[in-house]
Order: structure tokens, then sequence, then C-alpha cells
């Protein structure tokens, strides 16, 4: 039928609705952000409220409505909230990849297959829980920037183009600058943290992973600061983000 349509999708958030339905956002690979309702699914008897949960991978099926579509059909492809919920740090991470994702595709219904990927990626990370939620996060902002056509000039003068390392970083100037081009307000990070995101940007994890936690702090400012000043507001959920590296356990535990 020609008004019902399937897509694959991530839940980014969900709102109430009435006494018993949900708006749910989601991003999906081939119809980018669709908002619909689904109906019954704050029930306990619901079908399918639990797959409706946020950061749930999932095949839905759409009724096309008038104002808002109708889910009809859900099946989970991945069930990356169950891990995601149970830790604290990567929960809290995933929140911000949601808000981030959200505030990225503001036109609802224009396809970000890139940035479904990056999501469905970054999630899947972070359930997998191999990596340093942190850096997973830092991973993905860096990525979504370059996709949004945002990314910091890292390795090169982001005014004339001049190959660097640099030592002066201007998140209003848009990345590294040259000692000819650096403006006020610059700061000057150790060398270390352009390292770790020009691994973070280019997906070298072993380089990544090799960082100490004062570098990876402040590389996780500059990305930060850079991400918000592009979106021109704070992310709710980045203050309630935990960058506390994991401990690794003792010998014997």
């Amino acid at each position: 039928m020609v008004n019902l349509y399937r897509d694959t999708g991530v839940v980014l958030r969900t709102h109430k609705l009435g006494e018993a339905d949900r708006i749910v956002t989601l991003l999906t690979r081939r119809h980018g952000k669709v908002r619909a309702v689904a109906k019954g699914v704050r029930r306990t008897s619901s079908r399918f409220g639990a797959r409706l949960e946020p950061f749930g991978h999932v095949d839905v099926q759409f009724y096309t409505g008038r104002t808002l579509d109708v889910i009809t059909q859900v099946e989970t492809v991945d069930a990356f909230a169950l891990p995601l919920v149970a830790d604290y740090q990567s929960y809290t991470a995933a929140s911000a990849i949601a808000e981030t994702a959200d505030r990225l595709s503001a036109e609802e219904g224009e396809p970000v297959l890139k940035l479904y990927l990056l999501v469905v990626g970054a999630l899947r990370a972070l359930a997998g829980g191999e990596r340093d939620s942190s850096l997973v996060l830092d991973a993905f902002f860096l990525r979504a920037m370059s996709y949004a056509g945002w990314a910091p000039a890292i390795t090169e003068c982001a005014r004339c183009g001049l190959p660097g390392p640099h030592a002066a970083f201007s998140v209003a100037a848009g990345g590294s600058m040259c000692q000819d081009c650096r403006v006020p307000g610059c700061v000057h990070p150790a060398p270390e943290v352009l390292i770790l995101l020009n691994a973070l940007m280019h997906g070298e994890w072993a380089v990544a992973q090799e960082s100490v936690p004062v570098v990876r702090r402040d590389a996780s400012g500059l990305v930060a600061a850079h991400l918000q000043w592009h979106l021109e507001r704070q992310l709710r959920s980045l203050p309630l983000v935990e960058r506390r590296a994991r401990e690794a356990a003792a010998p014997g535990q």
C-alpha cells in the first residue's frame, strides 16, 4: 500500500502524548529524521513499547498520517539500550550522541545516511564496552562536525592552511592557527592533544587509547567547545557526561 513505508532507525527521543501514546523521534537510514506516533506503547500490554526506548536500533513500519506518521510494526535490530542504560558513563555519552544527531538533522524527511551510520557506529561501540566512552563520544563529535562542515583544523592552520602542528588553537577561528594567523583568545594545547584529536577523527584507536587522562580531558574540552560554538547553544546532556577514565582492575580482582 502506498500509505505504508518501512525503514531502519535509531530512537533519539520520546515524548508522552495523551494517556497511553508517545511521539517517537527516530533517525532513519533512508528517510532521515522521522517523528511518528506510537499508539498505546505506555500500556503494559503494548506489543512493542520496550523496543521504542531511546537508543533502540529498530526496523519500523510507518503509516503516513496527515500531521504525524503512525508506527504500526517494530522489530529490534540491535538491543543497544540494554547495556547503555546499565552503565552511567555509556548512558550519558549515548544521550549526548542522540541529542547531537537530533540537532544536526533539523529537517524531517531529509536523508542523512552518513549521520545515521555515525550514530549507529558510536552506539554500537558504547554498547560493546571495549573502548572508553569518552573517546567514543569525542570521535563521534569530531566526525559529526566533519559531516556538518564544521570540522576543526587539526594538522594545518585554519586560516592559511599552512601544515602544522601549530601551537595555537581558536574555536572561533576554526581550529589550529599558525604563528602569523593566530588571533587573540587562542589557547595553547599540548602537542599530544592535537595528536589525540587527529587519531579520533581518523579512527586510529591504538593511538587514541595510549593517551593519558589529562590529554583526554583537554581534548574533550576543545571538542565540546568547538561543537557548541557551531550549534550556537549548549547541549543539555553534555554537562551530565562523566569523563572519568575507567580504571583497570587490579590483578586478581
